[in-house]
This record gives structure tokens, C-alpha cells and sequence, in this order.
């Protein structure tokens, strides 16, 4: 009588040898994990250099109103003072919102480049670990069907 074969036993041996590779979760991990801080990087600068803008703007703001309030000769000084205050406050508005969209563009250029960068690697690791999972299966089930013979 002809004996069946056991295809249970045989694919717990095929299924034991195919190789998992932990290391490759901790390296992509540590891949999001460095993204992450560099991410972080880019964000806490511009978040700086806009603190430090916004404080600019507003001590300059502040110096210009106590021009504004100090007390006048003439009834036509305080609309001179107030057109004064008025241009000044246009021009820190301008310069001000200049260095702010200098601030956004360089936060762009950053995440681009980060972005570019972090494909890049993915791609590169994606297509390494294709080529070895390949390998790594083919021998698997060369040797699972050897072990079948």
C-alpha cells in the first residue's frame, strides 16, 4: 500500500527555513528614528529664527509707539507722528514678513532634501533586501524540496 505523504510536516520545514531577518525592522526603525530627528531639526530652527523675528518686530513696534505718545507743540505734530508711525510700521511689516518667507523657503528646501535623501536610501535598502529575500527563498526551497525527495 502506498504511503501518503505528509505536506503538514513539509511545509513546517519549509516555512522554519525560510530566514526572518529582525535586524532589517531595528534598521528601519532607526532609519524613521534619525528621519525623525532630522525633521525635528529643521522644524526647531525655523520655530527659533521666526521667535526671534517676532521679537524684533515687536520691540521695533514698541520703540516706534513711544515716539507716537510723547506729547506734541502742535495739533499738526501728533498726525505727523501718527503718518510717521504708520510708515514705519509698513515698512517692519514688509522686512518682517520678507525674513519670514526666507524662514518658510529654507524649511522647504530642507524637508525636500530630507525627503529626497530618505527615498533614496529606502529605495536603495528596499531593492537589497528584494535581492536577498529572493536568495534567501530560492535556497529555502531548494532545500525543502530536497528534503521532500
Amino acid at each position: 500500500m502506498a504511503k501518503t505523504q505528509d505536506y503538514t510536516k513539509i511545509m513546517q520545514d519549509m516555512m522554519a527555513s525560510f530566514p526572518v531577518d529582525t535586524s532589517k525592522f531595528q534598521d528601519a526603525f532607526k532609519s524613521q528614528a534619525a528621519l525623525g530627528e532630522k525633521m525635528s531639526q529643521v522644524a526647531l530652527e525655523a520655530a527659533g529664527k521666526s521667535t526671534e523675528i517676532s521679537t524684533k518686530w515687536t520691540k521695533g513696534t514698541i520703540d516706534k509707539m513711544g515716539d507716537l505718545t510723547k506729547t506734541k507743540e502742535e495739533p499738526a505734530d501728533y498726525a505727523k507722528a501718527m503718518s510717521d508711525f504708520a510708515s514705519a510700521s509698513a515698512e517692519m511689516a514688509a522686512e518682517n514678513m520678507a525674513a519670514f518667507a526666507e524662514i518658510a523657503k529654507k524649511v522647504q528646501m530642507d524637508t525636500v532634501e530630507l525627503m529626497m535623501a530618505a527615498g533614496k536610501d529606502m529605495s536603495e535598502e528596499a531593492s537589497a533586501n528584494v535581492k536577498k529575500a529572493t536568495a534567501d527563498m530560492t535556497a529555502a526551497t531548494k532545500k525543502a524540496t530536497a528534503a521532500a525527495k
